[in-house]
């Protein structure tokens, strides 16, 4: 996080009483399961209303000192099986699984994805007693759900019911793995070796993949493989961690992800703020809109209303960049915690807009947490909830589960991350159908724009105008469509208004290159420019 503390009041937005697009109240309902801890960061499956949670961390946000960063002592080395409809769990240990096994899945930051019953664990990182060092692990593992579940209610042996295989491209941490049709989709991360340091001495070595990277499982045999692999890159748009990704139904009726914020923009420490839509045709980042409110990984819930084609997105608590201070909106720099809940809704004309919800989590909680949705509700096969197929006007759509829970907003910046904790508190998310009252509404439209030409160019040297509705800085990347960045720099000079300027595309020729102007250290526009 950037340690630099500045707080303003954006002119560039709105606030407004909008007709209602989402005719629901949300309410939040807190279980206490005796003696089941807090956890965070972790993996999660599901069969039968029961939850499987592996890996994780017990303690609360990361030391900035690297001696104290990501403990040991702190990693969550059991297995806890859940069910929360009696309000009961079950343990068992890691330690009786093989040492590449054990090592893994206590790990944190996992990618993962249920695909039927089997969980996908992949990468994460923690402390490996194998390699003498914090790392992130290049393991592939499969689960079989229900009967590890089974397994660990009755006390029998869990041994069987894992698979695991080693691929260096799977040695990412932070990102998320999904699924589109056949196809896996590792998307985002990074790799991190080594002890965390805030201020980047060397105790370390991360590489962000800035990738989506494809392939297919085979899981019928006693081994398991992968076939088909592929990796997209982007050094601007894909250079993202410690995101949310939801499912989605798009407009068209076609399933996919989108991408939401995430972390950190490739010329400045702060967190991203357009998302990006992975399809199964590509990835399509969305820079004519900015979300503002969710950041960090947190609890999310996706929910489609088919008559209407409109996609609900729900955010709940976590780290921001912005949030309220009754009906203004600040921006933070230090990027504090913040108890917001917000929704952010596509429309039919595939247009985005954000929304402050009036319901606030109970505390500063909600980063890194889970949400375990409702598998009893009606859903399509990547858990999208179909809203419009509930008759009834009160239900649960899922629960969300551990996560950090802060006392001050800003414990990581002020030194304090020791009074941060994992919390044990589960809530109960619930619906009820009403009309609500007091939302925001944000204009998160890209107030900036910007044009090149000629396109195509032959010489290699193009026009380039922008316009500004403000002063402010302006930074810019030329990258090739194979993600490699060709050049970067800052324009100086440019005024309020309308602007242009000639720009040189050195040793670029019989190519197709992308050049992206990033204004405000948050607002992005990209153009391909074809140079012959």
């Amino acid at each position: 996080m950037k340690t630099i503390f500045t707080i303003v009041f954006l002119f560039i937005f709105c606030f407004a009483f909008p007709q209602s697009t989402f005719d629901y109240q949300v309410q939040l309902n807190p279980i206490t399961i005796p003696n089941f801890p807090g956890i965070h960061s972790y993996a999660f499956g599901q069969h039968n209303g029961k939850w499987v949670i592996i890996g994780g961390r017990l303690d609360g946000i990361h030391a900035r000192q690297p001696f104290n960063a990501f403990p040991v002592n702190s990693n969550n080395t059991n297995i806890y099986v859940v069910d929360i409809n009696t309000n009961q769990f079950w343990t068992a240990s890691l330690n009786t699984l093989s040492t590449s096994l054990k090592e893994q899945l206590q790990a944190t930051n996992f990618n993962f994805y249920q695909d039927g019953t089997t969980l996908y664990v992949l990468g994460g990182y923690a402390f490996s007693t194998t390699a003498d060092d914090h790392v992130t692990f290049n393991k592939l593992t499969a689960i079989d759900v229900p009967n590890l579940i089974n397994a660990v209610i009755s006390g029998s042996s869990i041994l069987s019911y894992f698979k695991q295989m080693a691929n260096e491209n799977f040695a990412v941490t932070g990102g998320h793995l999904a699924k589109i049709d056949d196809t896996f989709y590792l998307i985002g991360g990074h790799r991190f070796d080594g002890r965390y340091n805030p201020m980047n001495n060397p105790t370390f070595v991360q590489t962000y993949t800035n990738a989506i990277r494809k392939f297919s499982i085979d899981n019928s045999g006693t081994q398991l493989s992968i076939s088909n692999y592929e990796s997209i890159s982007d050094a601007v748009h894909l250079h993202r961690r410690d995101y949310n990704l939801l499912p989605q139904i798009f407009p068209d009726g076609s399933k996919g992800y989108t991408i939401s914020s995430g972390v950190f923009q490739i010329n400045v420490d702060l967190p991203f703020l357009y998302p990006v839509d992975v399809k199964s045709d590509g990835y399509f980042p969305q820079t004519a809109f900015n979300q503002y409110l969710s950041n960090y990984h947190s609890a999310v819930s996706a929910l489609y209303d088919a008559t209407e084609n409109r996609m609900h997105n729900l955010f709940f608590g976590g780290i921001s960049q912005y949030y309220y201070n009754g009906t203004n909106l600040i921006q933070d720099n230090t990027v504090p915690f913040v108890n917001t809940i917000s929704r952010m809704t596509r429309f039919a004309d595939g247009s985005l807009q954000e929304y402050q919800l009036p319901e606030t989590m109970p505390a500063l909680k909600g980063a890194s947490a889970e949400f375990i949705p409702n598998e009893s509700l009606p859903h399509y096969d990547n858990e999208v909830i179909k809203l419009n197929d509930i008759t009834v006007d009160e239900f649960v759509i899922g629960h969300i589960v551990g996560g950090i829970t802060s006392p001050s907003t800003s414990p990581f910046t002020n030194n304090q991350t020791s009074s941060t904790s994992a919390n044990p508190t589960i809530y109960e998310v619930k619906l009820i159908k009403n009309t609500p009252l007091g939302i925001q509404e944000i204009n998160g439209k890209n107030p900036f724009s910007m044009s090149v030409s000629p396109n195509p160019t032959t010489s290699g040297k193009v026009r380039i105008n922008f316009s500004m509705p403000y002063v402010t800085t302006v930074d810019y990347f030329v990258s090739s469509l194979d993600g490699k960045i060709i050049s970067d720099g800052e324009i100086s000079e440019a005024k309020q208004g309308e602007n242009a300027m000639n720009f040189e595309l050195d040793n670029v020729s019989n190519q197709v290159v992308i050049i992206t102007f990033i204004f405000d250290n948050k607002f992005y526009v990209s153009q391909k420019v074809v140079v012959n």
